[in-house]
C-alpha cells in the first residue's frame, strides 16, 4: 500500500520540482546578474535604496490590503448568507462560475463598462450627468480587482461556516447570548481559519497584479508587478526583474507566516 502511494506521489513531486522549485531557483540565480550578465549584488542594493522601488512596494502592499479588506467585507456576509439558503451549493457554483472566464476577457468587458461611452456613463446620461472619467482610476482598478478576487475569499469562508456545528450556536442562545454576541464570540472566532485562507488567497495574488494595472488602471496604478513586466519585456533587465520577483516571494512567505493558524498552548 505504501509503495502504491509513493508511486502516485511521483507525478506531483515532479510537477512541484519542475514548475515551483525550479522557477524559484532560476529567479533567485538570475537576480545576482546585471543587464550585461555580470555577477553583482547591486540589484538588491538598488531596490532597497531607490525611492521609486520603495514607493512601488508601498503601493503594492496598500492596494493589496485595500482589495483584501473590500473583498472580506463583501465575502463574509455573502458566505454567511449562502450557508442559510436552501440550494446553497447551486448558489455557490454561481459565485464560482465567473472564475471560469478568462481574466483578459473580464478586463476588456470592464473597460467597455467603465469607458466614456460605456454602460455606466450611458446610465448617468439619463440624469443629465456628463460623462465621467471612471476608467483608468484607482476606483476602477480596486473595483475590478475586488470583483475578480471575490470567489477566492468567499469559498474558504463558506466552507468553514458550513461545517460549523449548529449545536454551538444553539448553546450560545441557551446561555442567554443574543445574535450579535453569538456571532462575535462563537461564529467569527470559529471561522477565522477560513478568513485566514481567504486573506492569503486574495492578498498574495494582489501584490503582483500587472495586467489590470495596465488595462484598468491605465498605468496610473504602479505596483511591483508592473515593474517586473517592464524589466522583463521592455528594458530587458532580467536581473532587476528577478530581484523584484524574489522580494515579492519573500513578502508572500511573510504574509503566509503572519496569517498562519496559531495553536493555543
Amino acid at each position: 500500500m505504501k509503495k502504491t502511494a509513493s508511486l502516485f506521489s511521483v507525478p506531483y513531486l515532479l510537477w512541484l520540482l519542475l514548475f515551483v522549485v525550479a522557477p524559484v531557483l532560476m529567479l533567485l540565480y538570475q537576480s545576482f546578474f546585471d543587464i550585461s550578465g555580470n555577477f553583482t549584488l547591486d540589484n538588491y542594493g538598488t531596490f532597497f535604496s531607490s525611492w521609486t522601488y520603495l514607493r512601488m512596494s508601498f503601493n503594492s502592499v496598500l492596494y493589496a490590503a485595500i482589495i483584501t479588506i473590500v473583498t472580506l467585507l463583501i465575502s463574509y456576509p455573502t458566505a454567511y448568507l449562502l450557508t442559510r439558503l436552501k440550494h446553497k451549493q447551486l448558489w455557490l457554483m454561481l459565485v464560482i462560475l465567473p472564475t471560469w472566464i478568462n481574466l483578459l476577457l473580464k478586463a476588456y468587458a470592464f473597460m467597455g463598462i467603465f469607458g466614456q461611452q460605456g454602460g455606466i456613463n450611458a446610465f448617468l446620461g439619463f440624469f443629465g450627468i456628463a460623462p465621467m472619467q471612471i476608467l483608468f482610476t484607482d476606483f476602477s482598478f480596486i473595483f475590478v480587482a475586488s470583483y475578480i478576487e471575490l470567489p477566492f475569499m468567499i469559498l474558504p469562508i463558506f466552507n468553514v461556516l458550513d461545517d460549523l456545528d449548529p449545536n454551538l450556536i444553539n448553546a450560545s442562545y441557551d446561555l442567554g447570548a443574543n445574535r450579535w454576541d453569538t456571532f462575535r464570540r462563537v461564529v467569527f472566532p470559529l471561522s477565522m481559519n477560513g478568513v485566514r485562507s481567504g486573506v492569503q488567497s486574495v492578498f498574495i495574488p494582489s501584490l503582483s497584479l500587472f495586467m489590470l494595472t495596465r488595462l484598468i488602471g491605465g498605468n496610473r496604478v504602479i505596483t511591483l508587478g508592473t515593474a517586473i513586466e517592464q524589466h522583463f519585456l521592455t528594458t530587458q533587465n532580467w536581473g532587476m526583474g528577478s530581484t523584484i520577483g524574489v522580494v515579492l516571494i519573500l513578502a508572500m512567505l511573510l504574509i503566509m507566516w503572519a496569517t498562519r493558524e496559531r495553536r493555543e498552548r
